[in-house]
C-alpha cells in the first residue's frame, strides 16, 4: 500500500481514538495538509478496497481491513519512536518527525526485531500504546486529562497527546514527561487553568496543555 494510503487510515483511526474532531473528509484533510476533494477521493477508492465505509457528509469509518493496516502502521511509529529516544536520546518531537518517515519503510520482520531489542514495551515515549503483532491494543487506558484531576492528589503523567515541537520543548524544560509524577494544587475553575507542582517547581497551565497532558491518581 502507498504511504498516502497509510497516513489516511492512519488519520482515521487516531481522530477516532484520540482527538476531539471526527473523521468526516473535510477534517481527516485538515490533519493530513491536502484539500477536501483530494480526502473525498481517497475516501471512495479506500471504499472500493474495502479499508473504509465512504457516505457523503458522514463520518469515514474504518473496516477491519482498514483498521488493522492502521494499528499495524502506528505500530511501527511508536516502535521507532521508543527505538530513538532510548538509542540517541533524541527529542519526543524529532523522534515523532523521523518515525513519520520510517514507519512507511519498515517491513513486519524489522519491526518485531525491534520489539524484541526493546524488550517488547507497551507504550512509546509519549505514553500511547504500542499494538503488537497481530495488531491488538493490550493495555487498559485509565488515564484522564489533567484538567479533570483531583485538588492536593498525586498523580503520574501517562501520556502527552501532541505533535508540537514547542509543548514537548516545554514539557522537557519543566520535567512534564511520560512517568514522572506530579501534584495537582488548585484547579482554576472560571479561567480554566491548573496549579501543579513537578520536582520543587510550581507552575500554572492552561487549558490548552491540560487538555492534553494524561494522568493516573497514585494510590
Amino acid at each position: 500500500m502507498s504511504v498516502a494510503i497509510e497516513n489516511f487510515v492512519k488519520a482515521i483511526y487516531n481522530n477516532e481514538n484520540q482527538d476531539i474532531t471526527n473523521t468526516k473528509p473535510g477534517n481527516i484533510a485538515s490533519k493530513l495538509g491536502i484539500s477536501n476533494a483530494a480526502a473525498t477521493d481517497m475516501a471512495k477508492k479506500l471504499d472500493a478496497k474495502g479499508l473504509l465505509n465512504y457516505e457523503k457528509y458522514k463520518a469515514l469509518r474504518l473496516t477491519e481491513d482498514g483498521e488493522k493496516m492502521a494499528l499495524n502502521v502506528i505500530r511501527k511509529h511508536r516502535l521507532w519512536e521508543a527505538f530513538l529516544h532510548k538509542t540517541f536520546d533524541m527529542s519526543l518531537h524529532e523522534i515523532h518527525r523521523e518515525a513519520e518517515l520510517l514507519e512507511h519503510e519498515t517491513s513486519d520482520f524489522l519491526a518485531e526485531k525491534i520489539s524484541e531489542y526493546l524488550g517488547n514495551p507497551k507504550f512509546d515515549p509519549h505514553g500511547d500504546p504500542i499494538p503488537n503483532a497481530k495488531g491488538e491494543i493490550t493495555t487498559e487506558d485509565t488515564s484522564i486529562p489533567l484538567s479533570q484531576a483531583k485538588e492536593n492528589t498525586e498523580y503520574v503523567i501517562s501520556r502527552l497527546m501532541s505533535t508540537d515541537k514547542e509543548f514537548f520543548e516545554f514539557c522537557a524544560l519543566n520535567g512534564i514527561k511520560y512517568g514522572n509524577t506530579l501534584t495537582v494544587k488548585k484547579q482554576f475553575q472560571s479561567s480554566k487553568m491548573t496549579q501543579i507542582k513537578i520536582y520543587t517547581n510550581t507552575i500554572v497551565l492552561n487549558e490548552d496543555f491540560t487538555q492534553i497532558i494524561y494522568v493516573n491518581e497514585i494510590n
